[in-house]
């Protein structure tokens, strides 16, 4: 088997579960060979038990670094860690997702460079039946996500529109809109709706509602979607990260999965 490298841009919720994994050899055929951070002294000890410890190198150097990169960062730094790869025709595998709706020239440019950009499901499920019915016609798709009000704390739109979360005692719905609104407005909380739309009928098409609900416990994901080829309703509960409520634990070992993917001889989903 030929053994491709991998270079991780950050070492939080995501990345850090991911790093461990292909430093302990999970997935045969992948070598961590680089790692970034926004506290290089941090990850630098994080990473210091490894069996291999991987170099800690500022996010545009990822590229050079490996075959396979993973965007695992915060969404200011996407662009930094994905053009240098894109441009370099390497795998990149983006996590901020939203941040990918504003970067559209990425996959153009993946054209002509022979770059690859392969989105994570990450929290949420379906998007293999999702693209499977955009290949017939979709009418509508829309998603539902509610999470608990600290899941939300921190979101530009909030913030822009002074809504104040602390000591709600029932369900409010903070936005509804597009994809691309929603991805926007919170940039840390809804890449799963950016990811739904590119896998069905984009982003202004594809409608979000986000509600701040104190009696849940858990992420949840509610998708509807209404086409000629099938109707379905999918639903999914996600046990947020201990390091960041924003993320699920779902989403690093989907990140996990999807890097087996590369180098597995068995693919299943469409």
């Amino acid at each position: 088997m030929t053994e491709l490298t991998v270079a991780l841009g950050g070492l939080g919720a995501i990345g850090l579960p991911v790093a461990r994994a292909l430093d302990a050899g999970d997935v045969p055929g992948l070598r961590l060979s680089a790692v970034s951070a926004r506290d290089v002294g941090k990850a630098e000890a994080r990473v210091a038990g490894f069996r291999a410890p991987p170099p800690v190198v500022a996010p545009a150097e990822l590229a050079a670094r490996a075959e396979v990169v993973v965007e695992a960062a915060p969404a200011t730094v996407f662009m930094a860690i994905a053009e240098p790869a894109v441009a370099a025709g390497r795998v990149l595998l983006p996590l901020s997702v939203g941040a990918l709706l504003s970067h559209p020239e990425l996959i153009e440019q993946a054209r002509r460079t022979g770059a690859r950009l392969v989105v994570p499901s990450g929290a949420i499920l379906g998007l293999d039946a999702v693209r499977a019915a955009a290949e017939g016609d979709i009418s509508s798709v829309t998603m539902v996500t509610r999470k608990p009000p600290g899941g939300l704390a921190g979101a530009p739109y909030l913030q822009a529109q002074g809504i104040d979360l602390d000591g709600i005692d029932e369900p409010v719905r903070v936005f509804a809109g597009s994809a691309r609104e929603a991805a926007q407005g919170f940039p840390a909380n809804i890449n799963v709706a950016a990811a739904l739309s590119l896998a069905g009928i984009g982003p202004d098409r594809t409608r979000v509602e986000i509600w701040a609900d104190p009696t849940v416990s858990r992420n949840v994901h509610s998708i509807r979607v209404d086409g000629d080829a099938a109707r379905f309703e999918m639903s999914i509960e996600n046990i947020p990260s201990a390091e960041n409520p924003r993320t699920g634990r779902l989403t690093a070992l989907s990140t996990l999965a999807t890097l087996r993917g590369l180098v597995a001889p068995l693919h299943v989903g469409a």
